[in-house]
């Protein structure tokens, strides 16, 4: 099979074209080179957008053995991934950029463009697995589990990706890596927002939102108890930061209840008050088996890093809806809410929606 492999510049990608090209496809390495300038993204071996990293892909490539090319999709990044990002931001959500990239850019964009050019798939270096079923399931490194971000993805684009890392560990990819002479075998895994350079998501908002002064209302009183300069730059379940200019009546520490950017105020309470059960999602994408047609009992996934939940999900009028078997706090519209079918060989990806 004729298949095209995402590098990033890091281990995980090298390492999953490598594996393709053993398993025997036709393989060509291509880096998304996704800053407009890529000064300003975020260097020192943490990014995937990088100059550095469009180095570190390129001499992976050539100790694999493989063609290499730079794609250069800014234009699109900026549109579908730093836009979106900013406008979530300033319509009180809390969106996942990492999720939003694979959808609209690694798995839409490079995939009609790849189709176009004749390959059959995209490789990738998520660690997720996708077996001869088709079905998405957690990788066996639950701590590196990517399938959470990747539950965006439709059934087309599913059949159209592999991931050969789902089956190892993160520290058997980098010892094969090392093993293969791979010189990014020691290389550090990105973090954070990769087009943020400093890591100062509040500040970046302000250069692109601009200051918008407003009120820290408490949920209990009713009183104003602080001032910020952007609702956009807080987001739900925030505890840190908010500078707040009296404590609480009962002195226990204030979370962000909510944002509300029609008032630009930001309303605070106790931690009680962030307690959920039920969690709505629109744009549902389903693709573990039949859509259901009632009620299912399976398990919820409400951030990228975050722990199942019990639930009950249902299909109702296009929304995704989970009845939560307990209380969860701190669930940010914009988030993705994934549904998984517990299974000894890896839960299954029933499908995904975004949390309103």
């Amino acid at each position: 099979m004729r298949v095209l492999a995402a590098m990033s510049g890091g281990v995980d990608s090298a390492v999953a074209a490598a594996r393709a090209v053993d398993a025997g496809h036709d393989v060509t390495g291509v880096h998304l080179a996704l800053a407009r300038n890529p000064q300003a993204y975020r260097s020192g071996a943490r990014g995937c957008c990088t100059l550095e990293d469009a180095r570190d892909a390129r001499r992976a490539a050539d100790v694999i053995g493989i063609p290499f090319y730079v794609w250069d999709m800014a234009e699109e990044f900026e549109a579908s991934v730093v836009e979106n990002f900013v406008a979530e931001y300033a319509a009180g959500r809390t969106p996942n950029p990492c999720l939003r990239c694979n959808e609209k850019i690694k798995f839409a964009a490079v995939l009609d463009r790849a189709l176009a050019l004749g390959f059959d798939a995209v490789v990738t270096g998520h660690h997720a697995r996708l077996g001869p079923d088709g079905l998405l399931r957690r990788s066996v490194d639950l701590a590196k589990d990517q399938s959470y971000v990747l539950a965006v993805l439709t059934r087309e684009q599913l059949d159209r990706a592999m991931f050969p890392l789902g089956d190892s560990t993160k520290a058997q990819v980098r010892a094969e890596a090392a093993a293969r002479g791979l010189a990014v075998a020691d290389k550090p895994d990105s973090h954070d927002i990769c087009f943020i350079a400093d890591g100062d998501t509040r500040g970046f908002l302000r250069a692109r939102l601009g200051e918008a002064p407003g009120s820290i209302v408490d949920a209990t009183t009713g009183e104003v108890v602080g001032s910020h300069s952007g609702a956009y730059g807080f987001t739900i379940g925030q505890r840190k930061g908010l500078n707040l200019s009296r404590p609480a009546p009962d002195g226990r520490p204030r979370y962000v209840l909510s944002i509300t950017p029609v008032t630009n105020t930001v309303t605070v309470g106790p931690a009680s008050a962030l307690e959920v059960t039920t969690v709505t999602g629109e744009r549902p994408v389903w693709t573990g088996g039949p859509v259901p047609e009632g009620p299912i009992e399976c398990e919820v996934q409400l951030r990228a890093h975050g722990e199942p939940v019990p639930a009950v999900v249902s299909l109702v009028d296009g929304r995704l809806v989970a009845e939560l078997r307990h209380p969860v706090r701190g669930v940010a519209p914009g988030q993705a809410i994934v549904v998984y079918r517990p299974d000894p060989d890896g839960d299954i990806v029933l499908g995904s929606a975004t949390v309103v």
